[in-house]
C-alpha cells in the first residue's frame, strides 16, 4: 500500500499499549531541508521529491486545490495529497504543493523514542535585531489601545519580529528535531515556501480538520506565560482561567469561529467556558469546537479559507484590524499567522494556524510573535507575552534575547 493511500484512509491515532517504536521519529530523523515536514496530534508527514505546484490564479483556492488533485489522480497518481502553507494576506501566493513522494508514521507522541534527547545546538554568535524594538511596539499597543477606547475596533493582533543572523549557514534539521522534541502533542513543520526559504515551527493551534463528517476547531485566545516554578506555574494558569481581559478576547475568537462554522454544519457543539492548553512557554485559553458537515462537499481547506483569518490573529472588526495592522506593523507578514497544512480528494485533511514559528533564508531567521490587543491592555504586558512567545524558538537554537 502506498503512504499517500494511508493519509487518503485516514491514519488512526496509535494504541498507547502498542507505541510504533521509531515509525514517527525515522520520519522526524530523514527530513532535509526542501522536504515537506508535518507532524499533527494524529499522524507525522515527510513529502520529498517532485511536486505539482498549486498555481496562483483568480480561481477560489479550494477550487485550485481540487483540480490539481484531480490532475494529479488523473495522470496515474495514486490518492494524492496537497501539503503546504497558506499566507496571511488574501490574495498572496499560497506555497502549496501535491508531492510525488509521501511517507506517513502515527504522531510523534505515540512513538517513545521522541523522549530520547537530541543534541544541543552548536555555538553560534547570533547577530539579534528586533524589528520593532520593544519601546516602538508598546507605543503602538497603546496608539491601538486609544483608537479602541474611542471606538473604533474591538480587538487587532499586532506582532513584533526578531531578525537572526548566523555566521554559518543555518541547520533546519536540528531546530526541528528540538522543536518537534519539545512540543510532540503540538503541531510541527518545516515546508519549503520559495527558494532557499524555508517555514519552520511548532504551532499549538488548530484551525479546523475534517475527518469525514466530523468537523473540530480549536481556537486559542487569551495566554500567559508559564513559570519554571510550579506554584507559580499554577497560579499563572488559575489566573488566566479567571482573567476578565482573557476571557473577552477569548469569547470574541470563539464566536468568530462559531459564525463561521454552522452555515456549514447541521450541529455544533461550543462549550459554554474554555479550558487550559499548555505548551512548554505558555499557557492557553482553549475551546474545542466540534460539529457534523452538511455536506460531504465541503472540504477542509474550504473551512479554514471561512475561518481564516480568525480574531486570534487578526483583530475585529477584520477589515478594520488588518488596516490598522498594515499600519502598525513595519514589515510583512508573509505566511506567519497564515495556515499550514494537508489536504487530499475526499476533503478530510487538517489545518493549523501558523504561530511559533521563523522564516528561514540561508543564514537568518526571522521569527515572529504576536499578541491579541483589547481596550484593557497594557502594552508592557503585551510586550512581555510576545517575549515569551519568542521562547518556543530561541529554545531549539540555544539563543536568548
Amino acid at each position: 500500500m502506498s503512504t499517500a493511500s494511508q493519509v487518503a484512509t485516514h491514519v488512526p491515532a496509535a494504541d498507547p499499549a502498542h507505541p510504533a517504536v521509531g515509525a514517527a521519529t525515522s520520519l522526524l530523523d530523514a527530513y532535509a531541508p526542501g522536504d515537506r515536514f508535518l507532524a499533527t496530534p494524529g499522524r507525522t508527514l515527510l513529502a520529498r521529491g517532485a511536486a505539482r505546484p498549486v498555481p496562483h490564479d483568480e480561481r477560489p483556492l479550494d477550487d485550485r486545490v481540487k483540480a490539481t488533485l484531480a490532475e494529479a489522480e488523473a495522470a496515474g497518481q495514486a490518492a494524492p495529497v496537497v501539503i503546504g502553507a497558506i499566507p496571511f494576506g488574501h490574495g498572496a501566493p499560497a506555497a502549496l504543493d501535491v508531492p510525488a513522494a509521501l511517507r506517513v508514521a502515527p504522531p510523534l507522541a505515540s512513538d517513545p523514542l521522541i523522549a530520547l534527547p537530541v543534541g544541543a545546538p552548536g555555538a553560534a554568535d547570533w547577530a539579534i535585531r528586533p524589528v520593532p524594538g520593544p519601546e516602538v511596539y508598546g507605543a503602538g499597543v497603546a496608539s491601538a489601545v486609544a483608537r479602541m477606547w474611542r471606538g473604533e475596533f474591538s480587538k487587532v493582533v499586532l506582532a513584533r519580529t526578531l531578525e537572526l543572523t548566523s555566521p554559518d549557514p543555518l541547520d533546519l534539521p536540528t531546530m526541528l528535531q528540538r522543536l518537534a522534541r519539545r512540543d510532540p502533542l503540538g503541531y510541527t513543520f518545516a515546508l519549503p515556501t520559495g527558494a532557499g526559504r524555508t517555514l519552520i515551527g511548532a504551532s499549538p493551534e488548530l484551525l479546523v480538520s475534517r475527518q469525514g463528517q466530523q468537523v473540530v476547531a480549536n481556537p486559542l485566545a487569551g495566554s500567559t506565560p508559564r513559570s519554571t516554578d510550579l506554584a507559580e506555574d499554577v497560579r499563572r494558569a488559575a489566573a488566566l482561567l479567571e482573567s476578565a481581559k482573557d476571557l473577552h478576547e477569548h469569547a470574541v475568537v470563539v464566536d468568530a469561529v462559531h459564525q463561521a462554522l454552522a452555515p456549514h454544519c447541521t450541529e455544533l457543539t461550543v462549550p459554554a467556558r474554555p479550558t487550559l492548553i499548555r505548551t512548554a512557554t505558555m499557557w492557553h485559553l482553549s475551546t474545542t469546537v466540534t460539529g457534523t458537515l452538511a455536506s460531504p462537499d465541503t472540504s477542509a481547506l474550504a473551512l479554514a479559507c471561512a475561518l481564516h483569518p480568525t480574531p486570534a490573529v487578526c483583530g475585529t472588526p477584520t477589515t478594520t484590524a488588518r488596516q490598522v495592522i498594515a499600519e502598525t506593523e513595519p514589515f510583512d507578514r508573509g505566511f506567519f499567522t497564515g495556515v499550514v497544512g494537508w489536504g487530499n480528494a475526499h476533503g478530510d485533511g487538517e489545518w493549523v494556524v501558523t504561530i511559533r514559528c521563523a522564516e528561514a533564508e540561508r543564514r537568518t531567521l526571522r521569527l515572529y510573535a504576536g499578541a491579541g490587543i483589547v481596550a484593557a491592555s497594557e502594552p508592557e504586558a503585551e510586550t512581555a507575552e510576545t517575549a515569551a512567545k519568542f521562547r518556543t524558538f530561541l529554545s531549539a537554537l540555544g539563543a536568548e534575547l
